[in-house]
């Protein structure tokens, strides 16, 4: 079975809010590629939000959306970060933090109130953010004498591919991006034409 290669995130930073007997929950999603980044990024609406007594939060990271975390920052279990992160699944979305802060109002909502709360003000602060579609793609260097440029320029456009780092002289350069489910098969192609060497570098 092949494996998804392309992903959503989120590219500004988008606000919810959601209020209920008193107690104001304002909600921020933030696009973030980096563990590092999402502290950086808590700190700062810890600092924004420094009176408020609660910053819940949740992330996923990662094209293959593998690192995830939630936190309920002294909500009662399962009732902040879950509902958090949650919403994000919902949206298929990753490389994306939402905090949701709370003002307390002085009225307890109890555990199925702040679920409510936290799921909607998240979902707020999502509905109004920008997207872009991304794939997961593969870089190849491919190595060959100037006699091939013709045979190797017409693969590249038949498979519409984007390339980079062009360099033609008697031995030519050029990198090829692939989108990751295609690669094999593309690179394939490549390999088959004689006197091209094919390397990969990277994934992206």
């Amino acid at each position: 079975m092949e494996t998804s290669d392309s992903y959503i995130e989120i590219i500004n930073r988008s606000e919810g809010l959601y209020k209920e007997k008193g107690s104001k929950f304002i909600a921020i999603a933030l696009p973030v590629h980096s563990e590092e980044e999402v502290k950086q990024q808590l700190l700062a609406i810890r600092k924004e939000y420094y009176d408020a007594r609660h910053h819940c939060y949740a992330y996923i990271i990662g094209a293959d959306k593998s690192n995830s975390k939630s936190n309920d920052d002294g909500e009662p279990s399962g009732t902040a970060g879950k509902p958090i992160l949650n919403q994000l699944l919902s949206k298929e979305l990753t490389n994306t933090l939402v905090v949701v802060i709370r003002y307390f109002g002085g009225t307890k909502l109890g555990v199925s109130g702040l679920i409510v709360a936290y799921k909607t003000a998240a979902r707020e602060a999502l509905e109004t953010a920008k997207f872009r579609y991304k794939t997961v793609n593969e870089v190849f260097s491919l190595h060959f004498g100037y006699v091939l440029v013709n045979e190797v320029m017409r693969l590249i456009k038949e498979e519409n591919l984007e390339t980079r780092n062009q360099k033609f002289e008697e031995t030519c350069m050029l990198e090829v991006i692939i989108r990751k489910n295609e690669a094999e098969k593309i690179s394939g192609k490549f390999k088959n034409i004689y006197g091209v060497e094919v390397k990969f570098i990277e994934t992206y």
